[in-house]
């Protein structure tokens, strides 16, 4: 005898949801035969998920509390009281209200990252006998922010790197070699389904270029007053230079966020969630000179 468990959700191509909304489908239970159940149970529980990367060990102990997981829905349903279900496919319709009852009363965005995972998980159980094995099903859906109303103004970021802007001291400034980089970023404020966009141009150099690369950074935070970790981790990175570019040429840059790898830049008192943008060029002797830029995601009408 065989028993399969399926979650179909009303919105079954895209599964996002807005909090506030009710979540809805049904739970479907098929069978060769007929079959006993002690009770069939839905739930539903949305998690932030902190972890502390191995080289931040030695501030565990400040960090215990901030690190346990962070409880957004935690939600059970009975779908039907113990008894038997026939041959064939059963379908049991449900509904459940997207609502965070208690701190922090907000539902943060589906995110994720490498030391912050937020997830919302229904998980659906057709509990048997002691002699039978439970069947278990999980669906992930997507929570999103409702998009807000844009900023009026956008001001763009202009930028110059030269080895005068960089962080040496005077003796190592004479050793690199002399360039001149410049360029504009549309804005470092940035709706999440919208591209970065931006341009650079290189106006002379006296080493030759071997790449010139975009790299999205993610930060993410875990902590509180007694003590923090702070982990910096690369999304994608994109070549946008192959060799030695000609001189006084815009290049474009243009970066597509991925989704659930980003969300809206998120500040909690218990963990942050921050984005960076590097402009990483890759001299022929293979000098590398990075310019970082903090920027802000959220997402917009």
């Amino acid at each position: 005898m065989s028993l399969n468990v399926e979650i179909k959700l009303r919105r079954a191509i895209n599964k996002i949801y807005y909090e506030g909304e009710t979540i809805s489908g049904v739970v479907q239970v098929s069978s060769s035969s007929e079959i006993k159940h002690e009770g069939i149970v839905l739930s539903m529980e949305g998690l932030v998920n902190l972890t502390i990367s191995n080289k931040n060990v030695g501030i565990f102990e400040a960090l215990y509390n901030s690190v346990k997981p962070i409880t957004l829905l935690n939600q059970h349903t009975d779908l039907a009281p113990s008894g038997k279900l026939p041959a064939g496919t059963t379908e049991i319709p449900f509904e459940l209200p997207l609502i965070c009852s208690k701190e922090p009363k907000i539902l943060y965005e589906t995110y994720h990252g490498v030391f912050v995972n937020i997830t919302y998980l229904l998980k659906c159980e057709v509990k048997r006998s002691f002699l039978a094995k439970t069947a278990v099903k999980t669906q992930q859906f997507i929570i999103q922010y409702r998009p807000s109303r844009p900023s009026e103004k956008k001001s763009e970021v202009s930028f110059s790197i030269s080895p005068d802007t960089l962080q040496k001291t005077a003796k190592e400034r004479i050793s690199i070699p002399r360039f001149l980089i410049t360029g504009v970023l549309d804005s470092t404020e940035s709706c999440i389904t919208q591209p970065f966009t931006g341009t650079l141009m290189v106006h002379h150099t006296e080493v030759p270029i071997k790449s010139i690369e975009i790299q999205l950074v993610r930060v993410e935070t875990c902590g509180c007053a007694e003590g923090y970790a702070r982990d910096a981790t690369e999304i994608q990175n994109i070549q946008i230079a192959d060799g030695n570019v000609c001189p006084k040429v815009p290049i474009p840059i243009y970066i597509t966020f991925p989704r659930l790898f980003t969300c809206p830049t998120l500040i909690t008192k218990n963990f942050k969630i921050e984005f960076e943008v590097n402009l990483v060029v890759i001299f022929g002797d293979d000098y590398l000179v990075t310019e970082n830029f903090q920027i802000i995601l959220n997402r917009t009408a």
